[in-house]
């Protein structure tokens, strides 16, 4: 099959993930700023993905409302991914320079930020990605993320494509172009070894080289 657009997640298909610490760095810094001086280990690495759920049993062992203290997570970590991108700790993977040459529609969905896929966007220069998505930052945007197909859907509808291909390295990503009822290419990298994925995708690829093969 010959298809038509690719969509791309972005952390680790894109750009290198951020690091850990940095994204630890990002939910203290939202603690502090809602009062909470020593939060645990275990409750900052919750609030790097957590469910809407955890956020606010999180929220109620603190006694603070979940809604500021989200807030305050997610413009926490947005500056902390800018700082990240501008001192060259994530970065583009070198392959994302042969999808330049490539003629179909290109698009990207994650569950980052909006605002750090505009900071990504802009400061790579990647141009071709149209439309562009990603979370808001709001417990609604944490309802949504995937594998939810909400943000896929979207882009989808905007895109007005019939046979996309949505390009992850993830089990959220193979969930939700599953749900959206398109086809799904696994990209293996680095920080993914025996990764285990409990849906099978259309293809798995070693690099974004091999993605001209299948849009012909």
């Amino acid at each position: 099959m010959a298809y038509d657009a690719l969509v791309f997640d972005n952390d680790g298909v894109l750009t290198t993930p951020t690091e850990m610490s940095a994204l630890r760095r990002a939910v203290r810094t939202a603690f502090a700023e809602v009062g909470v001086s020593d939060p645990t280990d275990e409750y900052v690495d919750t609030l790097i993905n957590p469910t809407v759920e955890a956020l606010e049993r999180i929220a109620g062992e603190y006694g603070v409302e979940p809604e500021p203290l989200w807030e305050e997570r997610e413009q926490a970590a947005i500056a902390v991914q800018a700082a990240e991108i501008r001192a060259g700790r994530k970065t583009l993977y070198d392959d994302v320079a042969t999808l330049e040459s490539l003629s179909v529609p290109r698009a990207i969905v994650s569950n980052n930020q909006h605002e750090t896929i505009r900071t990504i966007v802009e400061y790579f220069d990647l141009t071709g990605f149209d439309p562009w998505i990603g979370r808001e930052p709001t417990i609604r945007g944490i309802e949504r993320k995937k594998p939810t197909p909400y943000y896929l859907e979207r882009a989808l509808s905007e895109l007005g494509v019939d046979d996309p291909l949505y390009v992850g390295d993830s089990r959220v990503d193979i969930t939700a172009a599953n749900a959206c009822g398109i086809d799904s290419a696994y990209v293996h990298r680095p920080h993914r070894v025996d990764y285990e994925l409990p849906e099978r995708p259309t293809h798995e690829i070693y690099s974004l080289e091999e993605l001209s093969t299948l849009v012909g």
